[in-house]
């Protein structure tokens, strides 16, 4: 067949998306005059392109001499791991990109874990050969051990080896810039040694959903791959839900891909990748068959989430000032709707109030609440928790395995603060200035300590995680050891009231921020919270001191991201989310009612 289904895998910022860039461009691809002026072309996604990571998998469809050649970019952060797993079932080979100088990273073990367990066919590139510390030969001696080490056989180890420079557009058999001149040895081998789709469009249809969306003429358009058979615009067909429950519909439309727009085709051929039309409220994992004899395609399977969360309707004094959509009605039907796309995602009611949802990671659900935020939703959230098991009637939590790296003066003091939060050394090496840390930590033990390693390492710290599984649970420990400073009254910040209590601890306000009683203004620099007037007014007069004022200093208030709001909270806070602004809430807001419910009163 002249169709090649290929997924471009690896670590976060490795390359995928400037490699995809430079394959698209240089097959001639047609490109809209939007898209064709923008430098990453998959990320078109604002969040995507404000962090330079990709958080949605994408697909498109390029040509290369009489091949059509399905490329399928995917995330790089474990965090949404639920996008790599479900989209490499539309695939029958992978690029894994290796940076030239990182080697094989955290996020490269588990996206290479899973490809290797679809049995996909894996072809290494070595990217990023420009950079002046590139160490290629080291590198490909590390990805092989990798190989191993995840179990692959003899036949998938010996894999094939491109070098590249995405970024100039360049590939080549042998690491030597000088002799490359575009990226055909890429196009080259995925031709040559990824296997043409293992399908018969003879039997009868089978076809599955592997990604939701939505079209305002179409409505709900279902993405995925034709296993066998041939899709028919207009042809009767089963749908098989996840429950293995059949239906009849008829597709109104169906769609093939070519570069990365979608356009309306009579019939798709069974190994292609194409999108549907017409059935409505049809989900990811679903099954389209033939209409006189359905046959189910094995059910995706997405490992379970492991950190919880509890959104509710935003009670603050300042409720339903700054968003346009407020009420459980609507953020529960926008939660749901997100069901409809990830299925890493789990949403249910909570018993008290809101409701609680799960996911991969802190940087999971972060992300959710920033595109609702940014759709016009209000609302707050608790502190993220972990979920527990029950295994033989003792807990288990999650775990992480944490990988850093760290200048040698400052690893002393990641080693201290990761051990008193549980977690256990498991390799420590030592090279050129750089400590090289493995360690096994409680995943509730990483809440909160990111801000922490970045101060502790001057910022030159590099630090990765990757879920390890479950395991029994080590008991509590102290997570922060500094309280918070609350708002004394509901007003307008003052810089004479600033200026009074600033040597209290680190500010999160500025002068003229409206703030309310119980809202979270700064960190304390002690244990323990405090009440702190930052509305206070200095009481005007006819008299006045030449040079007054004059050698007072304000401190920069630290601006606190979503990330960071999520991570400093404690049990007793919400973080209070709105289009506009992102507040830290105590959830009493009353200091003398919290000391009473804390004494049990």
């Amino acid at each position: 067949m002249n169709i090649r289904n290929v997924a471009i895998i690896a670590h976060v910022d490795h390359g995928k998306t400037t490699l995809v860039d430079a394959l698209i461009r240089q097959s001639k691809t047609t490109l809209d005059k939007d898209v064709a002026d923008r430098e990453l072309i998959m990320d078109n996604n604002e969040l995507e392109r404000e962090r330079g990571i990709t958080i949605f998998s994408k697909n498109a469809a390029v040509q290369w001499g009489d091949m059509k050649v399905n490329i399928i970019d995917t995330p790089g952060h474990a965090d949404f791991g639920g996008e790599v797993e479900r989209v490499l079932t539309m695939a029958d080979g992978c690029l894994l990109l290796i940076d030239a100088q990182e080697g094989p990273m955290p996020q490269t073990r588990f996206v290479l874990k899973k490809a290797l367990e679809m049995k996909l066919k894996i072809i290494v590139v070595v990217n990023k050969i420009d950079k002046p510390e590139a160490r290629i030969q080291e590198v490909l001696n590390e990805t092989f051990d990798l190989f191993i080490d995840l179990g692959a056989d003899d036949a998938t180890a010996e894999f094939p080896v491109v070098y590249a420079a995405a970024r100039a557009g360049k590939a080549g058999l042998q690491p030597d810039l000088a002799t490359m001149t575009d990226i055909s040895p890429i196009f080259e081998a995925i031709i040559t040694h990824v296997p043409a789709p293992q399908v018969d469009s003879t039997k009868p249809l089978q076809f599955l959903v592997t990604t939701i969306t939505s079209d305002n003429f179409k409505g709900r358009i279902a993405t995925g791959r034709v296993y066998n058979g041939v899709l028919k615009a207009g042809a009767n067909i089963t749908r098989i839900n996840r429950d293995g429950v059949p239906s009849q519909h008829r597709l109104t439309a169906v769609m093939s891909f070519k570069g990365l727009n979608k356009f309306d085709a009579t019939e798709v051929e069974a190994g292609d990748i194409a999108a549907i039309a017409g059935i409505p409220n049809i989900n990811i994992g679903e099954t389209i068959a033939d209409l006189e004899n359905p046959i189910a395609l094995p059910v995706l399977k997405i490992e379970e989430p492991t950190v919880k969360m509890t959104f509710m309707v935003n009670d603050s004094p300042f409720c339903g000032k700054e968003g346009e959509f407020c009420t459980s009605r609507q953020i529960r039907e926008r939660l749901m709707k997100e069901l409809e796309t990830d299925m890493a995602l789990r949403v249910e009611d909570s018993p008290t109030a809101g409701w609680i949802v799960s996911g991969r990671g802190e940087l999971h659900l972060a992300i959710l609440i920033e595109r609702m935020r940014r759709e016009g939703y209000e609302l707050q959230v608790s502190r993220p928790q972990v979920i527990e098991r029950v295994v033989e009637g003792k807990k288990q939590v999650p775990y992480d395995r944490v990988f850093i790296e760290t200048p040698d003066e400052y690893a002393g003091a990641v080693i201290q603060k990761l051990g008193g939060r549980k977690g256990e050394l498991l390799n420590m090496q030592s090279d050129s200035g750089i400590t090289s840390l493995e360690f096994l930590i409680p995943t509730r033990g990483l809440f909160g300590y990111r801000t922490e390693f970045l101060t502790d390492t001057r910022g030159l710290g590099i630090i990765n995680t990757l879920f390890e599984g479950y395991r029994p649970d080590p008991g509590e420990f102290a997570e922060r050891d500094q309280g918070s400073l609350t708002a004394h009254e509901t007003g307008e910040c003052n810089s004479y009231g600033i200026l009074n209590v600033q040597d209290r601890g680190t500010l999160f306000v500025s002068p003229g921020d409206k703030v309310y009683k119980g809202q979270v203004v700064g960190q304390h620099i002690r244990s323990g919270d405090l009440s702190i007037n930052v509305c206070k007014a200095k009481q005007l007069s006819n008299m006045r001191s030449k040079g007054d004022g004059t050698t007072e200093h304000m401190n920069a208030p630290r601006v606190m991201s979503l990330e960071d709001a999520l991570e400093y909270i404690a049990d007793d806070e919400y973080v209070e989310v709105t289009p506009q602004h992102i507040r830290i809430r105590k959830i009493i807001l009353d200091e003398v009612a919290a000391k009473r419910k804390a004494r049990g009163m």
